[in-house]
């Protein structure tokens, strides 16, 4: 490799004190992980080549939000041809789907997904109707199997992914193996679907099979342009919110953190990605304004990229649900209450794994932020 490759990228950012978006180019020498960014607007220098630890390859692609020095820059263009041709040429979307029966074991699935070098840039558990799953599988309409099918995808809460990576279409489809369960248990006994799946119907997930396919089912569940796909499942009742943190999320740990929350008896009723801009970071921690030292660094760490919103249902969970998340430095987490989440899977007081509501009365009203006035 030549000491001099570099990667260029034309990034955004929101500057908030000018409340201006400012345009950059950001560049990244593989060689040796050194990043340099150059302002376009006043064509000069912002930040001469410096050695950073906490950008890697992977994280360069379109539509990424990457931490430089803590400002938040959306990645929105190549910044020359090298670039598209070495790191964009094999990245696809897709759409993963898992349906009702194995939807308890998501937590199971977003790990296979991490360890297949897969990332989830969006997420939304929601109940298909009988119409809007009839509507999906359309291209099966003429088969003796469709009824079933779209009386099965609509018996209960699906999750809708669109995984992103090399090759990602080939990639879940291999992941989930052969339609039919019990072939795949014969040929596949590694694949999701012979691990959990039962028959051809209830066969733990579908994926897209081609580009023209992802782009079209993507569209369905998350749309570009007008609406907003079918609604999530929060039901805004003795609930309260856990959002696992976009630090948690790019560590690859958001599969182990449902695995335990389901563990632990706790029912997830609903489940959603979102990108928090720093605005509405600001007014979801407002509470800790001015009373945790804090507040700055948790607002930016929430809108470092994305983060996963959860809705727990249950009596009494807010206090249950916070006693297990434990003390929000995980430091002392280790000491005192070794089990809990911040315990096993935070870093420090503010990459601390997860929110959880704190108050009791406010779960319905940190629920209700995400799930009624973010979605809606």
């Amino acid at each position: 490799m030549n000491p001099n490759d570099r990667y260029a990228f034309l990034a955004e950012w929101y500057d908030p004190t000018a409340a201006l978006l400012r345009r950059y180019q950001l560049f990244y020498y593989p060689k040796d992980g050194s990043v340099e960014m150059f302002d376009v607007k006043n064509q000069r220098i912002f930040l001469r080549r410096t050695k950073y630890e906490d950008l890697h390859q992977e994280d360069l692609f379109i539509g990424n939000r990457v931490n430089v020095f803590s400002r938040q820059l959306n990645l929105i263009e190549y910044g020359d041809q090298y670039t598209a041709n070495k790191l964009g040429s094999k990245k696809e979307r897709t759409l993963a789907v898992v349906k009702p029966d194995v939807v308890t074991k998501i937590g199971d699935v977003l790990e296979l997904i991490y360890s297949s070098n897969l990332i989830v840039t969006k997420a939304k558990m929601t109940k298909l109707t009988w119409s809007q799953a009839a509507d999906f599988y359309m291209e099966h309409q003429t088969k003796p199997f469709f009824n079933n099918l779209v009386q099965f995808v609509s018996s209960g809460p699906v999750v809708a992914m669109e995984l992103m990576g090399d090759e990602a279409i080939s990639i879940w489809r291999r992941l989930l193996g052969p339609a039919d369960s019990a072939v795949a248990r014969r040929e596949a006994p590694q694949s999701v679907r012979a691990q959990f799946g039962t028959d051809g119907i209830k066969n733990v997930g579908h994926g897209s099979d081609s580009l023209a396919a992802a782009a079209r089912e993507l569209e369905f569940f998350f749309p570009s342009k007008i609406g907003h796909g079918p609604s999530n499942t929060a039901i805004f009742t003795d609930c309260t919110c856990c959002i696992i943190k976009p630090h948690a999320i790019s560590e690859g740990l958001t599969g182990k953190i449902v695995n335990s929350i389901s563990s632990a008896g706790f029912e997830i009723s609903a489940l959603q990605m979102f990108n928090v801009d720093r605005a509405n970071a600001e007014e979801f921690y407002e509470v800790y304004k001015g009373v945790v030292t804090e507040y700055p660094s948790m607002v930016t760490e929430l809108c470092s990229g994305p983060c996963m919103v959860l809705e727990i249902h249950g009596t009494d969970t807010p206090k249950s649900f916070r006693e297990f998340c434990g003390p929000a430095d995980p430091e002392i987490a280790r000491h005192l209450r070794p089990t809990t989440l911040r315990a096993l899977y935070g870093k420090d007081k503010v990459k601390n794994a997860v929110h959880c509501t704190d108050l009791a009365e406010d779960g319905v009203l940190e629920v209700q932020y995400f799930f009624k006035i973010l979605d809606g």
